[in-house]
């Protein structure tokens, strides 16, 4: 086991709180966490709220050495206040989410700088590094709990394959299974330029259904598609894209085959909150339809939480806008009905990273705002479920 090599500083800025109201100042507020390190960029990719009502933060920021991105934790406090901050040595790179809670630890992958082999990295609640698992395997795009386990979804250069993984705590790997994106420079262009950060930036995404069926959202046989998988020989479904101009931007499953999702097709964004999807067989995004949503910035990134606010079962849609908002957009579980629609966002523009449920019943969202239009910081929107429950 390696022990990982960390860089910590402790000097950073944030926004000031409401001084009133000790309940009201961490129920609803809006921190932008800026640093003296005035030209450096960090984005943030996923974050849990931990079990002292703080938050950790996984994100990434810019190497000057290297074209791939470095990881990078940050924690703050149940008001916002920065606590901590980690820049993860450059030896390891490319960090993806999510940011997973197992046994009460915090686990994420990323690679190796010089093998490009993928390391699982264990992280405690104060945001401290515990270990560094090397897993095998090359390019991580995408992970999420299975059990005890975590499902990874990965990219083998050298086979050209999309990989889903079954990996244990300590970065065994209990089975994997590859998919072919086809052959060809052309169609491995854009899985690169995505990790290079010199194209689309993809929404990959894997898991595993209420029935025991495994699905990623990535690269299947030229195309970007949704796949359903037993991670044996058969029992294979395809939601096909667009090549890599449509597909599936997010799912979650509500029960059975009826699932909240989104697509985007050439730039059009759609949202489909109540959807039933074919996990047999071969199908396209396309033919879904859903809500087309005109005001989102093109092949927009989408997430999706399913919530309860003040009773109702509700689903939340987070998108970013072409105005630089980040838009709230409330669905009724059962239904799929719009129950409203609320933006954040002021001055700065604002792009969406993750949202999750608290535990006082609102929701945080992690965004990226940009200090002098340029240089991206970490920003966290914290929402009561009385502000939620004005919505609708």
């Amino acid at each position: 086991m390696n022990k990982y090599l960390l860089i910590f500083i402790s000097f950073f800025t944030f926004s000031c709180a409401n001084e009133s109201d000790p309940e009201a100042d961490k129920s609803n507020f809006v921190r932008i966490y800026d640093s003296d390190r005035y030209n450096a960029s960090f984005n943030p990719i996923d974050m849990q709220q931990t079990p002292d009502g703080g938050y950790l933060f996984l994100g990434s920021r810019r190497l000057e050495e290297s074209n791939f991105s470095g990881a990078y934790l940050m924690k703050v406090d149940e008001f916002g206040a920065f606590v901590s901050e980690q820049l993860i040595d450059e030896e390891y790179l490319n960090p993806v989410g999510d940011l997973l809670f197992l046994n009460d630890k915090y686990y994420f992958f990323c690679m190796a700088a010089v093998s490009f082999q993928t390391q699982l990295v264990e992280v405690d609640t104060d945001g401290s590094i515990v270990e560094v698992y090397n897993v095998g395997g090359s390019y991580p795009t995408a992970a999420a709990l299975d059990g005890s386990n975590f499902i990874l979804l990965g990219y083998d250069n050298g086979s050209k394959e999309s990989v889903v993984s079954i990996v244990n705590e300590t970065g065994g790997v209990l089975q994997a299974t590859g998919y072919s994106v086809g052959a060809g420079d052309a169609v491995e262009e854009p899985i690169i330029n995505h990790f290079l950060r010199t194209g689309r930036q993809f929404p990959f995404q894997v898991g595993k259904t209420s029935g025991g069926q495994y699905f990623y959202n990535g690269f299947y046989n030229y195309t970007f598609s949704l796949v359903f998988t037993d991670l044996g020989g058969a029992g294979l479904g395809v939601i096909q894209g667009q090549q890599d101009d449509g597909g599936i931007s997010r799912l979650i499953q509500l029960n059975g085959n009826t699932y909240a999702t989104a697509r985007f097709n050439f730039g059009d964004n759609y949202f489909l909150p109540n959807a039933t999807l074919s996990t047999s067989g071969i199908s396209s995004s396309t033919d879904l339809g859903g809500f087309s949503l005109p005001e989102l910035v093109p092949n927009a990134p989408v997430k999706i939480l399913v919530s309860n606010i003040n009773e109702k079962d509700v689903i939340l849609y987070t998108s970013n806008t072409k105005s630089g908002q980040i838009g709230i957009y409330i669905y009724d579980q059962s239904t799929g009905e719009f129950l409203g629609s609320k933006y954040l966002g002021f001055s700065n523009p604002f792009e969406v990273n993750s949202i999750i449920n608290t535990n006082d019943e609102g929701i945080a969202i992690g965004a990226t705002t940009y200090v002098t239009g340029r240089f991206p910081r970490i920003t966290l929107f914290k929402l009561s479920t009385e502000e939620l429950s004005a919505i609708f």
